[in-house]
C-alpha cells in the first residue's frame, strides 16, 4: 500500500453555515494522498466518526464523503458552539485510520491549546476531545436557538458573537454574555430582505447594480463585495469581503434595512453561507477557474459549490440563474427552490415556460430588456442605453443587467424603480470602479479598465474591445493572474489573450494576490505560454507594478489604439483611474508625456 504524502490531510476545517455538503454547521477535511482513497480506508474512517459521536454525545449526524482525483473531502454535521472540537475529531478518525492501516501518518496534529491529538489512543483521546467541546460550548445558545427559530428569526453564531434578526432589527451578544430566552426583547427583532450574489463573472457588477436599485426603492442599503462593506454606497471597511465573515458583519449592522451579499467561491468552501436563509439568491454563470483547491477539478464540481446558495432559499424564496449557461441548465433539476431565470434571449424555451407557469423571467427582445414577473411583461428599457452595456457591445453586462432585475423583482422592488436604475447606472466611473470602465482619450486612443480574471472574463472584455476598435489602432493588453491558480490555468489565461493578437503586452504581478509564489513567477509563465501561441518576443514586456505597467502602456499609446488594463489592486486601481480622469479633463493625446504619478501622503 502506498505511503501518503505528508501531511497526510491537506485542510481541516470549520463549516459554519450552509455548504456544499449539507445545510447545517460542520467540519471537513482534504485528504492529502494526491490520489483517491481507498474504500477500506473510507469506510473505516466513517466508523470512527461514528465512534466519535456517540461519544461526543452528538446524536443523528450526517456524514459526507466527496470523492475526487487527488483524494476526499470528508464532512459531518456538528453543533455549531462545538466546531473546534469536529475539526480535531475529523483529523483523529482520519490519522487513526492511516495509522490502523499502517500507513505514516506524519507529526500529530497539534491544535492551540491543548495536546495533540494523536492517532492510536482512542479512549484517552476521546476523552480530550469531549473536554474540547465542553470548553467550547455554549450552554443557552440552543434555547435561544429554539426560540428564535419559533419565532422565525434567524440567528448568526461566529467565534466572539451571536444575533438574532437581521440588520435594524438584530440584537448582538457577546457569547460569554447570551441571554436567556426570556430575557430578549423579541418584539423589537425581525429581518430584512437579503440577497445573495455568486457565479464566476460578473458577482461584483451585479451586487453594485442591486444595491444603487435598493437605494433607490428608499431602503438604507449594505452591500458586501471584494472591495469591502459599504452602506448607502459609502465604504465602511475595506479589504475583500466576499466570505461568511463580511456577510454576518453587515447583517448585524442596525442602520441596514437591506442586505446584498457577494458570495465567493473560496468562502462557500472554506466556511458556508454566512446566513442560512436568503430572499432571492443569483449564480451569473459558471465558467473554469480555481480548479485543484478543496477537491475542485471541473467545471460540474464548480457548479455544485457555486449552487450552494440554494439552500438557502425557501419556499418562498426565488433562485434566479443564467439560462445561457449549459452548466446551470444541466444542474437546475436537482434543486427544490423556485428558479427565475435570465437571458439575452427573451426566446429562450426556459424563459418561455417560465411565463406559462407564471414564474419570474428576464431577457432581451427587440433590442429591448423585458421583465416578467409572473403575471405581466414590464419594459424596462433599450439595451443600448442602459450604460453598462456600453452601447449593447458589453454581452456580458447585458446579462448582468438582467440577473439584477430579476433579483429586484424578488426582492419586490417596483419594475419603474429598476428601469430608472438601469438607464444611468454605470454612466458615472464611480458606480462600478474596475468593472468594464471606458475612457476615450484624446486621437481616438480607448482605455478599458476591468477585473477580468479569468478566460471566459478576458473573452469577454477583448470581444467586446474588438468590437469597438479601430480598423488601424492597436491592441495593447495588461496581463497577470493570481498565484493560487495552477499553471495550466495561468497558460489558459495566456492563452486567451493570445487568440486576440495582441499587438503589446505588459506583464506584471497582481497586487496582493502572490498567494505563495514569487514576484514575477506567474509573468514568466505567461510569457512562456503567450510565446508559444505565436506572440512575438519583442511585444511581450514585463513590469511588475501594475500602475507603472498601466502608466507604460498609456506612454507606448498611438492615435486609434485600444488599451486594456485589467488592474486588480485596489490602491492601483485607485491611482490608474484618477489618473485617467485627469488626461480625459486635459485633453491628453497620444504621445505627449504623461503627468507624474501622484505621491502617497
Amino acid at each position: 500500500m502506498t505511503t501518503p504524502a505528508s501531511p497526510p490531510f491537506d485542510d481541516s476545517r470549520r463549516l459554519t453555515g450552509p455548504n456544499l455538503y449539507f445545510a447545517e454547521t460542520g467540519a471537513v477535511l482534504e485528504t492529502g494522498i494526491g490520489a483517491p482513497v481507498a474504500p477500506a480506508l473510507i469506510d473505516a474512517w466513517r466508523r470512527r466518526i461514528a465512534q466519535a459521536r456517540t461519544a461526543m454525545g452528538w446524536s443523528d449526524e450526517l456524514i459526507v464523503v466527496r470523492e475526487h482525483a487527488t483524494g476526499a473531502s470528508l464532512a459531518f454535521t456538528a453543533p455549531a458552539d462545538a466546531l473546534y472540537a469536529a475539526t480535531e475529531v475529523n483529523e483523529w478518525a482520519w490519522l487513526s485510520t492511516l495509522a490502523a492501516a499502517g500507513l505514516d501518518t506524519g507529526e500529530p496534529a497539534l491544535q492551540p491549546g491543548h495536546a495533540p491529538i494523536s492517532p492510536g489512543t482512542d479512549d484517552d483521546t476521546l476523552r480530550l476531545l469531549r473536554s474540547v467541546a465542553a470548553a467550547e460550548h455554549l450552554p443557552r445558545l440552543r434555547a435561544l436557538r429554539e426560540s428564535a427559530v419559533a419565532r422565525n428569526l434567524p440567528l448568526l453564531l461566529d467565534d466572539e458573537q451571536t444575533s438574532i434578526g437581521l440588520g435594524t432589527g438584530s440584537l448582538t451578544w457577546d457569547n460569554p454574555d447570551l441571554p436567556l430566552p426570556d430575557e430578549v426583547p423579541w418584539p423589537e427583532l425581525h429581518t430584512i430582505p437579503v440577497a445573495l450574489v455568486t457565479g464566476s463573472n460578473g458577482k461584483t457588477t451585479t451586487v453594485r447594480l442591486l444595491a444603487a436599485i435598493a437605494i433607490a426603492h428608499g431602503w438604507h442599503t449594505a452591500n458586501s463585495c471584494t472591495d469591502g462593506l459599504y452602506l448607502d454606497g459609502t465604504l465602511i471597511e475595506d479589504g475583500d469581503y466576499s466570505g461568511p465573515g463580511g456577510a454576518r458583519a453587515l447583517l448585524r449592522n442596525r442602520q441596514a434595512e437591506a442586505a446584498i451579499l457577494e458570495t465567493a467561491r473560496g468562502g462557500l468552501l472554506r466556511r458556508g453561507l454566512g446566513v442560512e436563509r436568503a430572499d432571492v439568491a443569483i449564480v451569473t454563470n459558471v465558467s473554469p477557474d480555481h480548479f485543484g483547491e478543496y477537491g475542485i477539478h471541473d467545471l460540474d464540481g464548480l457548479a455544485e459549490v457555486k449552487l450552494t446558495v440554494a439552500r438557502a432559499i425557501g419556499a418562498n424564496g426565488l433562485l434566479v440563474l443564467n439560462a445561457d449557461n449549459e452548466l446551470l441548465r444541466r444542474h437546475a433539476g436537482r434543486l427544490d427552490a423556485p428558479l427565475a431565470w435570465f437571458s439575452s434571449d427573451d426566446d429562450h424555451p426556459l424563459l418561455q415556460q417560465a411565463r406559462i407557469d407564471g414564474r419570474r423571467s428576464c431577457g432581451v427582445r427587440d433590442g429591448r430588456l423585458w421583465l416578467f414577473d409572473g403575471a405581466q411583461a414590464h419594459d424596462l428599457g433599450a439595451v443600448t442605453d442602459m450604460p453598462l452595456t456600453l452601447g449593447g457591445l458589453a454581452a456580458h453586462n447585458v446579462q448582468n443587467c438582467a440577473g439584477a432585475a430579476l433579483v429586484a423583482t424578488g426582492l419586490g422592488i417596483a419594475p419603474a424603480t429598476i428601469a430608472d436604475v438601469l438607464a444611468r447606472f454605470g454612466s458615472n466611473h464611480g458606480d462600478n470602479p474596475g468593472r468594464l470602465q471606458r475612457w476615450i482619450l484624446g486621437d481616438g486612443v480607448q482605455v478599458y479598465v476591468d477585473y477580468a480574471h479569468n478566460p471566459d472574463g478576458l473573452h469577454n472584455l477583448l470581444t467586446l474591445v474588438r468590437q469597438g476598435q479601430r480598423e488601424d489602432g492597436r491592441l495593447h493588453l495588461l496581463l497577470g493572474q493570481a498565484g493560487n491558480r495552477s499553471d495550466e490555468a495561468i497558460a489558459d489565461l495566456a492563452a486567451t489573450a493570445a487568440s486576440f493578437h495582441p499587438d503589446h503586452v505588459v506583464l506584471k504581478d497582481m497586487d496582493g494576490y502572490l498567494r505563495g509564489r514569487e514576484s514575477g513567477a506567474v509573468a514568466q509563465l505567461l510569457r512562456a505560454a503567450l510565446l508559444r501561441h505565436g506572440i512575438a518576443e519583442d511585444n511581450i514586456v514585463e513590469c511588475l507594478d501594475e500602475t507603472e505597467a498601466a502608466r507604460l502602456i498609456l506612454a507606448g499609446a498611438r492615435a486609434g489604439d485600444s488599451l486594456v488594463l485589467p488592474v486588480h489592486g485596489v490602491a492601483a486601481r485607485t491611482q490608474v483611474n484618477a489618473l485617467l480622469d485627469r488626461l480625459q479633463t486635459q485633453g491628453w493625446t497620444a504621445g505627449e508625456a504623461l503627468p507624474p504619478p501622484i505621491q502617497d501622503s
